[in-house]
């Protein structure tokens, strides 16, 4: 079933911010999911200290809607070392840096996060040569039963993995190899809000994120735990995806059946009963028929001036109707007349096809 455009912008919106909060919040960017949502939406307001998270999330938000423009568009995004040195230009935009830190130049001294050291100076720009040329190669190409998109999703992660080992830039070296993961998936036909669902991962489970990844660098360069780890919370990050597609769905869905069923019926009573029925949908739990005009202050007045007997009377018609289910003194919207039309979704569904 075809997303419809308000669905579809819905979830790009939630796991847009999802993935932007992710991967700045690992940085140690301190705006919740929520805040990062709100700014996004040009509603967050901040004391002029905090103004620098914010530039954080704008440069994550920019670079990726970029991305998206760019190949939306049919151009070609290659990967490069000068394109990575972009994507820390743009991740860096804007921020108060040390002053050996340049945004977008390789470093020319030594890093280290914790105890791991990144590779040395000299050696960066060789080596994000040979990286691109690894990843741009053949070896990448669909093969055995692993189509484009299953190989640009082991492809994304390890381009991750290996920018983390180099360490080539003197900051911002987490949030370009997370960017580059998101390149990776949107010019390989994924999803924006699936490309954007491992950086939610790595914030979630982050004492793991940071532990796979120096076990990694620890092990001589095994990449195995890592991309099981990866591809595991992608998977969970695509279910969570479909029971979140179904939901919003179900919502449009119920709305759209309540309005016209109540088409062409005039008079209050068939307003006030529409309107419980869009407000009662919202309650995940059934609720008592004598806290109906609290769902809502439409409701409310709705019923300020009326009788209980009234109130009982569609509460009544709308059970005669089946539009509701009616359990002693409490109610709740039948959504079963909604979900018989949506595809039948095991619980846990497998992989879907994300390039279709």
């Amino acid at each position: 079933m075809p997303l419809r455009p308000d669905v579809a912008k819905q979830l790009h919106a939630v796991y847009l911010a999802k993935g932007i909060w992710g991967t700045t919040a690992i940085e140690g960017n301190t705006l919740s999911e929520q805040e990062v949502r709100q700014h996004i939406e040009g509603k967050l307001e901040v004391p002029a200290s905090k103004e620098y998270l914010k530039q954080e999330i704008d440069n994550i938000l920019q670079e990726s809607n970029r991305m998206l423009t760019m190949i939306a568009g049919q151009i070609s995004i290659p990967l490069s070392p000068e394109r990575i040195k972009q994507i820390n230009a743009a991740a860096l935009k804007g921020l108060a840096l040390e002053e050996r830190v340049i945004p977008g130049r390789i470093r020319t001294y030594s890093v280290g996060v914790m105890t791991y050291r990144g590779a040395p100076a000299k050696d960066c720009e060789y080596l994000l040569e040979k990286l691109c040329g690894w990843l741009n190669s053949e070896e990448f190409n669909p093969r055995d039963g692993l189509d484009a998109v299953h190989m640009a999703i082991l492809k994304a992660m390890i381009a991750h993995l290996y920018i983390e080992w180099i360490h080539p830039f003197g900051d911002g070296n987490g949030r370009t190899g997370r960017l580059i993961e998101v390149q990776i998936l949107l010019s390989a036909g994924v999803p924006s809000p699936a490309s954007h669902l491992l950086s939610n991962h790595y914030n979630l489970t982050r004492r793991d994120y940071l532990l796979r990844l120096k076990a990694a660098s620890e092990s001589g360069g095994e990449v195995l735990p890592f991309l099981t780890y990866a591809l595991e919370g992608f998977l969970e990050g695509l279910r969570e995806q479909i029971a979140y597609v179904r939901t919003l769905q179900m919502e449009v869905m119920w709305v759209n059946y309540v309005h016209d069923y109540f088409r062409g019926q005039d008079g209050r009573s068939a307003e006030r009963q529409k309107w419980v029925l869009l407000d009662l949908y919202e309650k995940a739990e059934a609720i008592a028929i004598s806290e109906i005009d609290k769902l809502s202050p439409r409701l409310a007045k709705a019923y300020a001036n009326v009788s209980l007997r009234t109130l009982m009377r569609d509460v009544e018609s709308l059970e005669k109707e089946e539009l509701i289910t009616r359990k002693g003194k409490k109610i709740r919207a039948n959504q079963a007349l909604i979900a018989q039309f949506l595809p039948i979704c095991a619980h846990h569904p497998p992989m879907p096809d994300v390039g279709a």
